[in-house]
């Protein structure tokens, strides 16, 4: 089962994009907020994912951050939420929003969602409360390749190149080179986008 995707988002459509690992592509669905969070393909991405099989397919979703993923299989534990619905609300929440819709039993904003009724509303009021009451309402991690400093910022470029395909000595030379160019304030984003431009040469 995939847990994770470290690859380039090279294409990014109506609720999927195309992540290439190792020339490798997945077609991975995603919320329009995580989609709508990527930078102009191409462009380094890291994805949480979910795998479900079905007898006739096998889909991947993919998802900004633990705290979406964990709404998403919660949301599909409802009566009359597929994983295309359950898209669908994590589209037009985030997950702080859509804890605090329905521990207000915010009716009015749950029957906005397209797919989404009146029975439905009440449904994901009524069974999920209880769980709403146990999360943050801070924003958990990254929808992407994070775009914010942190101090392990070059380990975690050195495993996107890894898992990229690059060797070792090749991986951390670039990103030993992208780290001194562009100083210690430099994004993960950014030490992947330099070090794999430093590769291709």
């Amino acid at each position: 089962m995939i847990g994770r995707l470290i690859g380039i988002a090279e294409q990014v459509g109506e609720g999927r994009c195309l992540v290439d690992v190792n020339g490798v592509g997945y077609v991975v669905l995603c919320s329009m907020r995580t989609l709508g969070n990527l930078p102009k393909p191409p462009v380094a991405v890291a994805l949480l994912i979910e795998t479900m099989v079905r007898e006739d397919a096998i889909t991947l979703y993919g998802f900004a951050d633990t705290a979406e993923r964990d709404w998403f299989l919660k949301l599909v534990t409802v009566q009359g939420v597929g994983p295309k619905l359950a898209l669908a609300v994590l589209s037009a929440l985030l997950p702080d929003q859509l804890a605090s819709v329905l521990l207000t039993n915010d009716i009015a904003s749950l029957r906005k969602i397209s797919g989404v009724g009146p029975n439905l509303a009440k449904r994901l009021a009524t069974e999920l409360n209880s769980y709403a009451t146990t999360q943050p309402t801070k924003r958990p991690i990254m929808a992407k390749t994070d775009n914010s400093h942190h101090p392990n910022a070059s380990s975690d470029a050195l495993s996107a190149l890894l898992n990229l395909g690059y060797r070792r000595f090749e991986a951390e030379a670039a990103v030993a080179a992208a780290s001194e160019t562009l100083g210690v304030s430099a994004t993960l984003d950014a030490l992947i986008r330099d070090g794999l431009k430093r590769l291709a040469r």
